[in-house]
């Protein structure tokens, strides 16, 4: 007996072997939610902009010949219209539920609110004050961290933006390269 391992105690090892990998998980599940959420928010407020309005941008500063150089840029893709947004975009991180792949177990992250006022299905979406202040956390120190990048795949109308930058450019989704574009 003496030389004998009690089973409570291998099972105690194993666990606590295993939970860095949970919790490496479930953080890998809210970084990339957070950040495929983040992406969908700011191109429906893109979208949301008046095509038509414009803000000038270069120098104000007159040349030496009495021009300026100035340029009117469309205002929704503008890098003062992003930065704008990028200020209080995950403020909409409450209206996320957390919903859980009962094969695979991981983690995605789903408007709860519509942006239109339709029915949604809520089926299997868990929906409470945590789940949106981690999600608005990570969403935050995406949007810090990753900002200029953020800016220059906004700033210009490009296919597959969440992919291109959640997964290929920051890693945050490298484990979600198969998820469906329209999952969030």
């Amino acid at each position: 007996m003496r030389g004998r391992i009690p089973p409570a105690f291998g099972l105690a090892v194993a666990l606590a072997a295993l939970l860095p990998v949970a919790c490496a998980r479930r953080s890998q599940d809210l970084h990339c939610g957070a950040c495929r959420a983040l992406v969908d928010e700011l191109e429906w407020e893109i979208a949301q902009v008046d095509p038509r309005k414009t803000i000038q941008m270069g120098s104000f500063r007159i040349n030496p010949d009495g021009s300026q150089s100035v340029v009117e840029v469309p205002y929704a893709r503008s890098e003062a219209h992003l930065t704008e947004l990028l200020e209080r975009v995950c403020e909409k991180m409450k209206e996320y539920g957390e919903k859980v792949d009962p094969s695979t177990h991981r983690k995605s992250y789903v408007r709860v609110i519509s942006h239109d006022g339709t029915k949604m299905d809520l089926s299997g979406v868990k929906i409470d004050g945590d789940v949106a202040s981690s999600l608005k956390f990570a969403c935050e120190s995406i949007a810090e961290e990753y900002e200029d990048e953020l800016i220059e795949f906004l700033s210009h109308e490009a296919d597959n933006v969440k992919d291109r930058l959640c997964s290929k450019r920051t890693d945050l989704c490298d484990h979600a390269l198969h998820i469906p574009h329209d999952e969030l």
